[in-house]
């Protein structure tokens, strides 16, 4: 059984452990509320664009970028994770998904190219055959401007024939609470109309339709994947913050634990010294 001083130390740990913890969670919930106002206006805006491109292209001819190719061997996965962990399985439960998905769909892209924004996927993925790239620093404040170069890299991949098809792997933010691992296709591009929407023929457009689609697909695709940096910018936080707030809350019940067997170390500790007086007080006589 550990000595009173001992239980003492372990005190001060928890204590000073505590204290980062609860530090954290503050910060993670400040940055939480910034962060769900950009992931907000980013979702909103990429549906926007999203509106705009059915419209332009509806009626039109097939475009490049919309158009499935005949074979999908090459892919490229663009996995937006964390730089930062301590947001219990935030990251490792979107990796963990995106390995099964390769593996699961090794006959339709039997070359899986892995570009990684944020640190936590590409330590997960270290291993992998065919790494193309690593963005640091992009999702931690999420910028359109440096999403947009990514963005680029793709469509260039994408056009250049480099690969058949982009896949965007990130963590959809629900609430502070939930955080949904998905996989969406991002190139070739999906512009089939949701239920219950229908685009007008008879839309005039200024440019006309080929150019006005040449200039507002580029956009969609960086209007989607930015939207999906600002989701896992937000569920990072949110993660991190539910992740503290349980180890807040462990150490609170750590911290009861031990003053009760600290103590009942003292108390033993005060006995075992009382019997000793007392044994050599009767010793005496």
């Amino acid at each position: 059984m550990p000595s009173f001083r001992e239980y003492n130390v372990k005190l001060q740990r928890l204590g000073n452990t505590r204290k980062m913890t609860r530090t954290m969670k503050m910060v993670s919930a400040n940055k939480l509320r910034k962060a769900q106002e950009v992931q907000a206006r980013a979702s909103a805006f990429a549906e926007s664009v999203a509106r705009m491109a059915r419209r332009a292209a509806f009626g039109g001819d097939p475009h490049p970028l919309t158009a499935a190719r005949k074979s999908c061997a090459k892919a490229m996965v663009i996995l937006i994770t964390s730089d930062k962990g301590m947001c219990a399985g935030f990251n490792n439960n979107l990796s963990k998904k995106v390995a099964a998905w390769i593996e699961a769909n090794s006959e339709v892209h039997p070359e899986v190219q892995m570009c990684f924004c944020g640190k936590r996927g590409a330590i997960f993925f270290r291993q992998h055959d065919n790494i193309l790239r690593q963005y640091d620093d992009i999702v931690a404040k999420p910028r359109f401007a440096h999403v947009s170069r990514i963005a680029e890299a793709a469509l260039s991949a994408f056009v250049d024939g480099a690969v058949d098809a982009v896949y965007i792997a990130y963590n959809r933010f629900r609430s502070a609470l939930s955080q949904t691992p998905v996989i969406e296709r991002l190139l070739p591009i999906d512009i089939s109309a949701p239920e219950g929407e229908q685009p007008s023929q008879d839309t005039l457009t200024e440019p006309g339709q080929e150019e006005l689609v040449d200039r507002v697909l580029p956009q969609l695709v960086a209007a989607r994947l930015f939207a999906a940096v600002a989701n896992s910018a937000a569920g990072e936080h949110g993660a991190r913050m539910t992740a503290m707030d349980s180890a807040t809350s462990n150490c609170d019940k750590l911290i009861v634990n031990y003053t009760l067997l600290r103590n009942r170390a003292r108390q033993t500790s005060i006995t075992k010294e009382l019997i000793e007086i007392v044994a050599g007080a009767e010793a005496l006589h």
